[in-house]
């Protein structure tokens, strides 16, 4: 259980107190509260990039939201609350925008970082498919891999992969195409 940061007492130390749920990267996955430590340089980079070229085609075409972490996706209170990289709320669903996100996001991003391995493309996974979030994509920084899982009944299923080089697509976000070059050329 969380207590309240103390905003009176300015001489604790901070590392020993506990943290407000809307001031850190806290999660709440399976019941257990963790916390991951800020994302590098290359992770921001990426999930920078990302988020421009997404956000740029669902502006275009008014299809809906875009975040990104930190930003709270609150799929059922107290026992999975998780902070996505990425996030796609289509226009026909925003009603789950409120101060955070109190429901099923359409499409969800997870960029893996070393350290959050089983946590992104097996814990996460897991959680997303079983709340439904109808799309999926988990980014390799390392092996420049974007992949795009889609449900297919209650299974993720690939729907889309490029290694190296290659285009991505979504399902969900209908017509997006990204080259990754776009999203790993430059990154340090």
């Amino acid at each position: 259980m969380k207590s309240q940061l103390s905003k009176n007492n300015s001489s604790q130390n901070p590392l020993s107190m506990p943290l407000d749920e809307d001031l850190d990267l806290t999660e709440i996955i399976n019941g257990e509260i963790t916390m991951g430590p800020s994302p590098f340089g290359k992770h921001q980079n990426i999930s920078g990039n990302l988020y421009y070229v997404i956000r740029q085609y669902i502006e275009k075409y008014k299809l809906g939201r875009l975040y990104y972490s930190p930003l709270d996706v609150i799929l059922e209170e107290g026992i999975n609350r998780l902070q996505p990289d990425l996030l796609f709320i289509k226009k026909d669903n925003v009603n789950i925008d409120q101060d955070w996100i109190r429901g099923v996001p359409d499409m969800v991003c997870e960029i893996v970082s070393t350290g959050s391995v089983v946590k992104d493309t097996i814990t996460k996974k897991d959680i997303y498919e079983r709340y439904k979030v109808q799309e999926y994509w988990i980014v390799i920084p390392e092996l420049k891999t974007i992949e795009v899982l889609c449900l297919d009944g209650d299974k993720y299923k690939l729907f889309s992969i490029a290694e190296g080089t290659g285009f991505i697509q979504s399902k969900i976000i209908e017509g997006l195409c990204i080259d990754i070059n776009d999203i790993f050329d430059n990154i340090y």
